[in-house]
């Protein structure tokens, strides 16, 4: 299906997500730029999608910020900002607004809004009523880079690449010779562990990473353990358990310096969380334990270089915050099986580097 015989001047992509989402939309991104090289493209997004803007600049021109309504987690709801948030959008004058944040149950009528001359994106079934007919059904069992290339494709707009990426600037990697230099790191032999995510009940037990940090360090390997400074007590509670001398670069890291080091370094230990999809996107090899997330969903694309550990619960995908029960999605992953994984990762990496 070919959504418009004239080229769209003004743009509109609404996905109010966060960085590992936000990721995933890539290779959808760069077709719609190579088949509408001369539009402007503005996301409308979260708040915090500022920086993502910047540095995918020559996918996105700008950012709108979405206030929040009820039922989307991302985010405080704030009803009282949608009017104004309608006004400006209207104001704007797009020629197309696409749905790229999910099956639209919730967010469809949110788009219809926008008062776009053409609007396209996702409904929840082949049934369901959508704004225009250029609404596919949502693709349950798709990995989630694909389900936007498909929507894409659904458009009548040529993929080319399903491969993430994360440009990296020279800022990027002056920051990350700086912390290199303080750190003594020598990437080359150096994993990281990211213990942390926005959810507990996707963490995998710490005294688990400091179990597999233990056995990596007596192996020859140095570890440096990331996170934010929100993250400080986890990431010191790792660093306690351990029991063996590790880098501790909790809160030194900027988004940008954070993937030119993963860029560098041999492996990364983690959860399912964001820092997974930048390392997929830098070709960084990792290891990850994803407790409680749809995995056929989330994990990524290229498995030579990334090994997702999970085991089934009929509770999975959720949620909680917290689990509500023995949390048996995560303590069902043994140390044993992740330091298996990250040593079969590490020999694979010296053996072909």
């Amino acid at each position: 299906m070919t959504i418009t015989s004239d080229p769209p001047s003004r743009i509109a992509i609404f996905r109010a997500l966060q960085l590992g989402d936000m990721l995933c939309a890539i290779p959808a991104l760069r077709a719609l730029r190579a088949a509408w090289p001369d539009a402007h493209v503005t996301l409308i997004g979260l708040e915090n999608a500022a920086a993502f803007v910047a540095r995918f600049h020559d996918y996105i021109d700008d950012l709108m910020i979405f206030p929040g309504v009820d039922g989307m987690p991302e985010q405080a709801s704030r009803p009282e900002l949608m009017p104004a948030f309608y006004a400006q959008a209207r104001e704007r004058n797009f020629d197309l607004a696409i749905q790229m944040h999910g099956t639209g149950q919730q967010v469809n009528d949110i788009v219809d809004q926008l008062g776009a001359r053409c609007t396209a994106g996702f409904k929840p079934t082949a049934d369901s009523a959508a704004p225009s007919q250029y609404f596919m059904p949502w693709p349950d069992t798709l990995p989630e880079p694909v389900r936007y290339t498909a929507l894409m494709e659904f458009l009548g707009i040529p993929v080319e690449d399903l491969a993430l990426a994360f440009p990296l600037s020279a800022r990027d990697q002056t920051d990350c010779d700086a912390l290199v230099a303080d750190m003594s790191l020598a990437p080359d032999r150096t994993i990281l562990m990211h213990p942390g995510a926005r959810l507990e009940s996707r963490r995998w037990p710490v005294e688990r990473f400091a179990v597999v940090a233990d056995k990596l360090v007596e192996a020859g390997w140095q570890v440096a353990v990331t996170g934010s400074e929100d993250e400080q007590s986890l990431t010191g509670a790792l660093i306690a358990l351990a029991g063996v001398p590790m880098t501790d670069l909790t809160g030194r890291t900027t988004l940008g310096s954070l993937a030119a080091l993963l860029a560098r370094c041999r492996l990364l230990v983690c959860n399912d969380t964001g820092v997974s999809h930048v390392a997929a996107a830098v070709h960084t090899s990792s290891v990850v334990v994803a407790s409680g997330s749809d995995v056929a969903r989330w994990a990524p694309l290229n498995e030579r270089l990334h090994r997702v550990l999970w085991h089934s619960v009929p509770c999975r995908p959720c949620a909680y915050q917290r689990c509500p029960t023995g949390h048996e999605c995560a303590t069902a992953i043994e140390p044993a099986l992740v330091l298996d994984a990250a040593m079969r990762k590490l020999n694979r990496e010296l053996r072909y580097a």
